[in-house]
């Protein structure tokens, strides 16, 4: 039975870091991965998923040198070379959103979303604009900063008022 969220939490032994030179787990073999990086923001976003959905014991972690590859991850695990990938019931599966909905979906543990239909919308609407931020902010680090940054303020004006008569509505609402 796995740890729920609300349960005492014990600190999670990490994974040594695979990198060029290290052994592939077995693939397809009924275990559970979650291809990861310790440090993708992406990434951690589904290992928080698991972590509080108290799945430590059913999905193994497979942390990747995102400098430094196995040639292996991409060659025979997942073509597109990012991460997260979910390794689970035959098949890998990429895109971090995508990924945080099908754990909540798929495995036991608390949900990560309300049950009432409003603040399912509002917690999606969180979700996707946490996505554009943190894009913007990693594609201010490679190009036109300027542009970016003027694109990232205009929409987090609109989010910050959107999600704060939002958050006013449910308050009021409960």
């Amino acid at each position: 039975m796995s740890t729920a969220a609300s349960d005492k939490a014990t600190p999670e032994k990490l994974t040594p870091v695979y990198g060029p030179t290290s052994e592939q787990p077995p693939l397809f073999d009924g275990t559970t991965r979650l291809y990861t990086a310790y440090i993708c923001p992406y990434a951690q976003r589904v290992w928080i998923t698991r972590n509080f959905k108290g799945l430590q014991n059913e999905i193994k972690l497979v942390p990747l040198n995102l400098q430094d590859r196995p040639a292996w991850y991409k060659e025979k695990v997942y073509p597109p070379n990012k991460v997260p990938a979910l390794e689970h019931n035959g098949k890998i599966t990429g895109e971090s959103l995508d990924l945080v909905k099908y754990l909540d979906a798929n495995f036991e543990g608390p949900s990560i979303t309300p049950d009432d239909p409003a603040k399912k919308q509002f917690a999606d609407e969180l979700l996707s604009y946490s996505d554009t931020f943190v894009g913007s902010v990693f594609s201010s680090f490679k190009g036109d900063v300027a542009n970016e940054v003027g694109e990232f303020c205009s929409a987090s004006i609109w989010y910050r008022s959107y999600i704060l008569l939002n958050i006013k509505n449910l308050l009021v609402g409960l």
